[in-house]
């Protein structure tokens, strides 16, 4: 454990000394928000548009910034095996599991803290805007985000493992673009029917923010929040488990 704790320290400093993860992965669904919260307020009540509405949008945007810790987690990665570091640390008395917890741990707090940031200023754009939200359901979805995190950041590291720098950005772009599309953060899924549907409910992005918004709504029934939950919580797990194998294989062929 304390060898997880080192690396995972490591790790945090690394990420706190590039500007660009306080930008992607703080300021940027915090201007998401207020971006789609002011596209909100333009359209007429009688469209009948809630994809934009706070409550709805506080999940989706939450989810989305995730994306972008997967991404830092790829960058990370990569960057230390173009740099050797990685091969050098090789030779110290750590196991593939203190690498791959060091990796990990300080992403799932750095998502933790993303989300609770995005949280706030939805509970602070719905007091400005006069909509009844609970607090409540904000706090409750932080922690029903944690296995959608872990279910990124292990995408995330799986990439950072078997791509190079140049090739994981690129990959995650892919995955950005299709969470973002599929996971029902920008458009209302459930609303279009038909094969487009059927390929959203195929992918884990769609549960992932299907269980952040009935989390801030406090709807607690089995089709909206607990299988949803229990979808994200297996794909985290098989993720993580995935790229942990992947890591260790890469680890050994390293070595030899």
């Amino acid at each position: 454990m304390f060898k997880i704790k080192a690396f995972a320290i490591r790790n945090i400093k690394e990420l706190s000394r590039d500007p660009l993860s306080y930008i992607f992965c703080l300021g940027f669904p915090i201007v998401m928000l207020i971006i789609m919260t002011l596209v909100n307020n333009s359209i007429p009540q009688e469209a009948g548009m809630t994809i934009y509405r706070i409550d709805n949008l506080a999940g989706g945007i939450a989810v989305f910034g995730q994306t972008f810790i997967m991404l830092f987690t790829a960058l990370n990665i990569t960057k230390d095996r173009s740099s050797a570091f990685l091969v050098r640390m090789y030779a110290s008395p750590m196991k593939s599991i203190d690498f791959i917890g060091g990796y990990i741990l300080p992403m799932v707090i750095t998502a933790i803290i993303q989300s609770l940031i995005s949280f706030i200023i939805s509970f602070i754009i719905a007091i400005i805007n006069d909509f009844d939200v609970s607090l409540s359901g904000f706090l409750l979805a932080v922690a029903t985000l944690i296995p959608s995190a872990v279910m990124f950041i292990g995408l995330g590291l799986l990439f950072g493992t078997l791509f190079n720098d140049k090739s994981a950005p690129g990959i995650c772009s892919i995955i950005i673009s299709l969470s973002s599309f599929l996971g029902s953060i920008f458009f209302p899924a459930d609303s279009t029917g038909g094969v487009l549907l059927k390929i959203c409910k195929a992918l884990p992005f769609y549960y992932c923010t299907k269980s952040a918004r009935s989390a801030i709504a406090l709807e607690f029934g089995f089709d909206e929040f607990i299988l949803p939950l229990i979808i994200v919580t297996v794909c985290g797990i098989a993720v993580t488990i995935i790229s942990a194998v992947v890591f260790r294989t890469r680890m050994k062929a390293d070595l030899s």
